[in-house]
């Protein structure tokens, strides 16, 4: 296999010495991947990001970069992009000026700067915008102009910290798409950082899920859907319908959990424990079915509905099921299922194979 272009190995950091904000951390990234660090406030992804950039230092462990040691390298000497969150434009600059900078300090000759400033404004759709100073763009505007300065020098790798956070919805989705069609045309390496679940699946080539300095999980964006590896995964990942139970049998990658009211469920044993172990079952609200037809899920159960929302594309049934439990039930809104009222009594049912059982220690 190709050696991976960006590599930690080992690593960890304690800012006082004894508690630990990442926590042995090993991570392979391929050259041209989009990887992103996705995680809740306080998981470790940005600690992670700035250790890679060279904002922090390791406090144990090594960092690679095209197979070479870059800990003791300054930032600038580890030829970088960086995409901050607050974009960090400087407001007496124009928009040129701003993107040249990266360039000034690494001592290119003033003859070839124009040249690359304007190949990189016109990447980010920003043609005849030189003189602008950052006070007369747009939010989307000036994200475009922190984008071109951490390109404008041709890295092999740029960081992004959380850029689009400040944008309104419509913006971001916008910029998600550009950022991702600048990647594929580029080319380049892209390591980012958000905590927006949603983000992360649509940009990403892999996902790495961080919690408590641990990575949990590093799969696709499918697979960390279709297939989280545990409780906070799941929970993390997408709306989740949960149910806590123990394990009463194992059965060949599959098994049988008791809930508290005394109901048993059929479900796939992804990461379970051993009889007796508690374990929480994930299902997904678009994975139920309202009234199923007679042997299409295995597991079928009465349940009442409390409230139904309407989304537009889909109804949001709320239904109370196995005693207390809540069951989440997406329903298309072509479905005639939109008929269904608050306090009737329905059957709601699912495959096992859509019911994933799973630790619950994270």
């Amino acid at each position: 296999m190709a050696q991976p272009f960006v590599q930690l190995k080992g690593v960890q950091k304690t800012y006082d010495g004894e508690n630990l904000v990442v926590r042995d951390l090993n991570l392979d990234i391929r050259e041209g991947e989009f990887l992103t660090m996705l995680g809740p406030s306080g998981s470790g992804k940005t600690t992670t990001l700035m250790m890679l950039a060279g904002f922090e230092t390791a406090t144990h462990g090594e960092i690679f970069l095209d197979g070479n040691p870059i800990n003791r390298l300054a930032p600038e000497d580890r030829n970088i992009g960086m995409v901050f969150q607050s974009y960090a434009l400087f407001p007496h600059m124009t928009v040129a000026e701003n993107v040249a900078f990266p360039l000034m300090v690494r001592g290119i000759p003033k003859t070839g700067i124009g040249e690359k400033v304007k190949r990189a404004l016109a990447m980010v759709g920003l043609n005849g915008f030189d003189d602008r100073r950052p006070s007369q763009l747009s939010g989307g505007q000036q994200q475009r102009v922190a984008v071109a300065r951490a390109l404008v020098f041709e890295p092999k790798l740029v960081l992004m910290d959380e850029p689009l956070s400040a944008l309104d919805k419509q913006l971001r989705e916008q910029m998600q798409y550009e950022i991702k069609q600048l990647h594929h045309r580029l080319g380049v390496t892209v390591v980012y950082v958000t905590h927006d679940q949603g983000e992360a699946l649509t940009m990403s080539d892999r996902v790495a899920v961080f919690n408590n300095g641990v990575i949990q999980q590093l799969d696709t964006p499918e697979r960390l859907y279709e297939q989280p590896a545990n409780a906070f995964v799941a929970s993390f990942i997408g709306e989740n319908n949960k149910l806590y139970g123990k394990v009463v049998l194992h059965d060949k990658g599959w098994c049988d959990v008791r809930l508290d009211d005394g109901s048993t469920v059929r479900a796939k044993s992804v990461s379970a424990g051993s009889e007796g172990s508690s374990t929480m079952l994930s299902l997904r609200p678009e994975r139920v079915l309202i009234n199923p037809a007679a042997g299409v899920c295995e597991v079928v159960c009465q349940a009442r509905v409390k409230d139904v929302t309407y989304l537009g594309d889909h109804l949001r049934v709320r239904a109370m099921a196995f005693g207390e439990q809540q069951i989440v039930v997406k329903v298309p809104n072509a479905s005639q299922e939109r008929l269904v009222g608050i306090d009737h009594d329905i059957q709601i049912g699912w495959r096992a194979a859509d019911c994933h059982a799973l630790d619950v220690v994270a």
